[in-house]
């Protein structure tokens, strides 16, 4: 963690929105998502909001050694958006609590708001985190041989 990740850090990122992150894309595997709207879905906002962070924040990382991975989400998706419009997210890093860090955000589409609320990261040691993940896929497959 370098010394500029402070509160106060600011990042704009912007995403044209594909047909592929649509909700009927999500999960191809379920036949209740076929069946639901073509907009951009909860997951891909979600998933496009934490990028938004991730690449706000890289600059003032030891990028890749050191990652962040979400926590939590207090977000609403307050609009529908269909693909051909591009989401800005703003991101704002109101709190550093040693290595947890809290995001305010706000995404808008070319017309409404379309998301608000608060992202929790953590920075993690990638290879620690790497091992610990190995280290658990492990005790699955070893249980599976017994």
């Amino acid at each position: 963690m370098k010394p500029s990740l402070k509160p106060g850090l600011t990042f704009e990122f912007q995403f044209p929105v594909p047909a592929e992150r649509t909700v009927p894309n999500l999960l191809p595997e379920s036949p209740e998502f076929q069946l639901m709207p073509r907009v951009l879905a909860s997951g891909y906002m979600v998933g496009l909001i934490e990028w938004a962070c991730i690449k706000g924040i890289n600059p003032h990382l030891d990028w890749p050694a050191e990652q962040t991975v979400g926590i939590g989400f207090q977000l609403n998706h307050s609009a529908a958006t269909p693909p051909g419009l591009t989401v800005t997210v703003k991101g704002k890093l109101e709190n550093v609590e040693g290595r947890k860090l809290t995001f305010y955000i706000l995404a808008e589409d070319e017309f409404d708001r379309i998301s608000e609320g608060f992202h929790h990261r953590f920075i993690i040691d990638a290879a620690k985190f790497n091992a610990k993940v190995a280290a658990k896929l492990a005790k699955k497959t070893g249980s599976n041989n017994s």
